[in-house]
Parts: C-alpha cells; sequence; structure tokens
C-alpha cells in the first residue's frame, strides 16, 4: 500500500549506496518518487542504475561537492542524511592515523550533515521533511568508540535544534535510531570489538541479540519502513523526536 503523499516527491538520501541508506533508498523508489542517491564513489551510479535513481558522486565535507549536487537536484521535498562513518577510536591510542580518524568521523557525521542540510534548504519545499540518521548509540556508548558515539549524541542535538528552526517554515526533521543492523560498517565495529575483548565475533554478537527484547539480528531492509513514514503524510504532526528501531535493545 502507497504511502500517502510521496508519489511524485523528490527525494536525496545521502549514503545511498550500500546498507541501510540503499535499503531506505530501494524503499523510496518503490513509492513512485523521483530519487536521487549519493555516495563518495563509482558504487553509487550502479546502485541508481539498479533502482531506478540518480546517483551522484560527492564527499559531503566538500562545500563545493555539496553545492554541485543540490543545483543539478532542484526543488527538494525530503533529505535523509545517512552518510556516516563509523569505526574505533581509543583514546588511549596516540598515533597519528587515531587522531585523523576521529576528525574524519566528525567532519563526515555532524560538519557533513550540517553542509548538505545547510545547501538543501534553500531548496527544500514547505511540508518538507528532514530525516537523519542516528543511533541507539544517541543514547548510549560503546567504548573505543569515541568519535562515532559524539557524533551520533550530536546528530540528535541538531535533529532537536533544527525541527525548531524550521518548524516555522513548515518543514519537519526528525531522527531514526537504528540498533545492530547486518551492515558491512556494523559487522567491522563487532570486528573490532572482538579485537579488543579477546571474544570471538559470534561470541560478542550473541550477547548483543540477547540484549535485545525481540531476538535476530535485523537486515537493511527491516528498518526502511520507518523512513519512508517519517516522510509520508502520516507523520505530518511528527517533528523533532528520534525513534529507535533497535528490536528493545534500547527502550526509548
Amino acid at each position: 500500500m502507497a504511502l500517502p503523499g510521496l508519489k511524485g516527491k523528490t527525494v536525496l538520501v545521502t549514503g545511498g549506496s550500500r546498507g541501510i541508506g540503499l535499503a531506505v533508498a530501494r524503499g523510496f523508489a518503490s513509492e513512485g518518487v523521483q530519487l536521487h542517491i549519493l555516495g563518495t564513489d563509482a558504487k553509487v551510479t550502479k546502485a541508481a542504475i539498479d533502482i531506478g535513481a540518480t546517483g551522484h558522486i560527492a564527499d559531503i565535507t566538500l562545500a563545493t561537492d555539496v553545492a554541485r549536487v543540490m543545483a543539478a537536484i532542484g526543488r527538494l521535498d525530503v533529505l535523509v542524511n545517512n552518510a556516516g562513518l563509523e569505526r574505533v577510536t581509543p583514546l588511549d591510542d596516540p598515533s597519528v592515523e587515531n587522531e585523523a580518524t576521529f576528525r574524519r568521523i566528525v567532519e563526515i557525521n555532524v560538519v557533513g550533515t550540517f553542509l548538505i542540510t545547510r545547501a538543501a534548504l534553500p531548496q527544500l519545499s514547505a511540508g518538507g521533511s528532514i530525516i537523519n540518521t542516528a543511533s541507539v548509540w544517541s543514547r548510549g556508548s560503546e567504548g573505543r568508540f569515541a568519535a562515532y558515539v559524539a557524533s551520533k549524541h550530536a546528530t540528535i542535538g541538531l535533529t532537536k535544534t533544527w525541527a525548531k528552526e524550521l518548524g516555522p517554515r513548515g518543514i519537519r526533521v526528525n531522527a531514526i535510531c537504528p540498533g545492530w543492523v547486518k551492515t558491512d560498517a556494523s559487522m567491522l565495529s563487532l570486528r573490532r570489538m572482538s579485537e579488543t575483548t579477546g571474544r570471538t565475533e559470534a561470541d560478542m554478537l550473541d550477547d548483543i541479540l540477547k540484549g535485545q527484547i525481540l531476538p535476530g539480528l535485523m537486515q537493511p531492509d527491516d528498518i526502511a519502513g520507518p523512513y519512508l513514514f517519517l516522510a509520508s503524510d502520516l507523520a505530518a504532526n511528527i517533528t523533532g523526536q528520534s525513534l529507535g528501531i533497535d528490536r528493545g535493545e534500547f527502550p526509548w
């Protein structure tokens, strides 16, 4: 069943070439929208062809890249800020590489989200919707992931602040906070956690899943629906909210 208010709308999904972003993009494509997806490499071009979208290669931390993409899109109804980077950044690692990773995570997850949203603002229509991908770690934490956890706490702050700023213009801003979803990024994090603790990945994943109220590891397609809902007319009265999609890992 089609969701009201989506057909014919123009939608941009950043980080749309893989994982959660690609699943969300597929969901929007099925609703008959004019879909644009953004990624950092040629994978976005192939993904766009596969789902009937327009692909854009860009780095959201570069204002020139962002401006080029927005100029190509024109009017916009829905912006999904999904692009992000998740890596370990342990406090006790004094290396130059660790510091560079910390800075890059914040640059993409916070500054990049700001830049693309700022650039999109003049093109967002009244009644439009911005949906930010946060994380269950927006409310919790995990050792050795300081930059990622801090950036996702910041995502919630941006969501609440922008909801207040843009409400008078009729633009809604909300966040989705996924729990453990089987993506390349999350499985890499699991591997790094395993290396740190000396426990097997299977053992750690078992503990994670036991911490959920509902059993099982989510797949990317499992969480696409809430994005579509928040972008639709069914969510016309919802803004400034953070929706946990985590099988009950963090009761919200």
